[in-house]
């Protein structure tokens, strides 16, 4: 991976990053508080040559001293000298547990020999310390004069720096804890984030569908929708917010799609998803109401027997619907609904039988006789991969809208759902990402900008605009040609 695919994982992955950097360090913090505090006490030895009169003796003295002190190092811990410390302080302690808690360093081209002894309590590790000093000493001295009436020892060991109680503990080093188990945290976290990036199919912008869909050889991304939290509260974005992003995103979405078929804009739209909760119906009442508002004749028919969703969300009467007429209850225009700028043909009540239904030539009809008076039909369908209901109306339509979901749909569950549509011979008209982000979209939201009218000017326009079209509008409700729909231009 290169410095720019780490930086994608951290920009996608940085809640996992962040949480497990905050978990390493709570584990630092975790591991200073319960940690029992040891305290290092020192003593400093100086090794002396005896005998030699002329500088010669003294220089190969003072070598034969440094090389001495090197060894001594490694008698430091032995029995000879932990027995008797552990009698004479009258340690809870064996003489080999007080060993571990000895080590001896003799810096190079020196003759000098620091002890240190770690323990629990700070005036213990200097009485030990200063109790090894000792008995060191004169172990050195009875193993370099093994003859101690007759045979003086050639190096004398002296403690010339006694150690002192330690005010401060030597660990838990709680600062150098906490690093580490923030360093810790951060690889660990980067380590995680990439392997989920490897593993995850999902399509993440509008970038990675559109390589998707040219690796199957399949339609084009007509649009990328922003995520917006507010599209529960707001489901027409272009009437309640209609100069966000979200709501040119439908725009685009209105006008890449009278380009699909060059010579033909397709008047029956079926919008559908491979898994629930992708986006669907939401695309389908915001695609109504963008095609209505560039004046054409809109119809929104919620096709969705299995979990419809169209008249909660409009604040609309599901009850009498789609099902009402199939079932010949009541005519078509007896059902409909109008949220101002377009109709809407809700579920009714939800069959036993919704694949049926959907495939007879009266749902077929339905739509036949809707077509005649409106411009416009968008359809929402029920999921393609859990239900069959969605192919089984492909004699009804002209086309398909297939919505994924950002973050959500894999990869192999796009290529599913085309597969099962190409098999009906029904053209798949594009796809849209839904709920894409609002930054680092591979389309191009990394250009957008928000426009937002000023009130007052938008006022003078709208002024301006009726004075200039008032004598339009006029001719046309005395009795002129209307202008032409939609369906005529096509």
């Amino acid at each position: 991976m290169d410095l720019h695919q780490y930086l994608r994982v951290l920009s996608r992955r940085w809640r996992v990053i962040a949480l497990v950097a905050l978990l390493g360090t709570a584990a630092g913090v975790f591991t200073s508080v319960v940690a029992t505090p040891e305290y290092q006490a020192t003593s400093t030895l100086f090794a002396s040559f005896q005998g030699g009169d002329d500088t010669s003796q003294l220089n190969e003295g003072n070598s034969f001293t440094q090389a001495r002190v090197q060894s001594y190092a490694d008698i430091v811990a032995s029995p000879e000298v932990t027995i008797p410390v552990v009698k004479a302080l009258k340690l809870k302690m064996t003489p080999s547990e007080l060993g571990a808690r000895v080590s001896a360093e003799a810096p190079v081209n020196t003759v000098l020999l620091r002890l240190t002894v770690t323990d629990t309590h700070a005036a213990r590790s200097a009485r030990i310390s200063n109790a090894v000093a000792t008995r060191f000493a004169q172990v050195i001295r009875e193993l370099e004069s093994p003859d101690a009436d007759t045979t003086a020892s050639p190096v004398r060991l002296t403690v010339i720096q006694p150690a002192t109680a330690p005010s401060v503990p030597s660990s838990p080093r709680t600062t150098l804890n906490v690093a580490l188990g923030l360093a810790v945290g951060l690889v660990l976290g980067l380590a995680i984030g990439v392997a989920l990036e490897t593993v995850d199919t999902s399509m993440r912008d509008s970038k990675a569908l559109a390589e998707c869909l040219a690796a199957a050889a399949g339609p084009p991304v007509l649009s990328s929708i922003v995520h917006d939290s507010r599209a529960s509260r707001r489901p027409v974005s272009l009437r309640d917010d209609t100069h966000s992003t979200r709501a040119e995103g439908f725009r685009k979405l209105q006008v890449n799609l009278q380009f699909t078929e060059v010579g033909k804009r397709p008047k029956v739209i079926a919008v559908t998803s491979p898994l629930p909760r992708e986006g669907k119906s939401s695309v389908s009442v915001n695609l109504a109401a963008t095609l209505a508002e560039e004046g054409a004749k809109v119809c929104l028919i919620d096709c969705d027997l299995r979990r419809p969703s169209v008249a909660s969300a409009l604040g609309l009467v599901r009850d009498a619907g789609l099902t009402t007429v199939l079932v010949g209850k009541a005519g078509v225009r007896e059902v409909l609904q109008t949220t101002g700028s377009f109709s809407v043909l809700t579920s009714g009540m939800i069959p036993p039988n919704p694949t049926q239904i959907l495939g007879s030539p009266q749902f077929a009809s339905v739509l036949e006789e809707l077509a005649e008076e409106f411009d416009h039909l968008v359809v929402d369908t029920a999921p393609v991969l859990p239900f069959a209901d969605t192919p089984a109306m492909a004699h009804a339509v002209d086309g398909y809208l297939l919505v994924a979901r950002a973050g959500r749909t894999s990869r192999s569950q796009i290529l599913d759902a085309l597969r099962i549509l190409e098999r009906v011979n029904v053209p798949v008209f594009g796809a849209v990402l839904n709920a894409a982000p609002a930054r680092g979209d591979g389309e191009a939201h990394g250009y957008a900008y928000r426009y937002q009218p000023k009130p007052e000017a938008a006022g003078r326009l709208s002024a301006l605009l009726s004075t200039r079209l008032a004598p339009r509008r006029g001719a046309s409700a005395g009795g002129h040609k209307p202008p032409v729909s939609a369906k005529t231009r096509s």
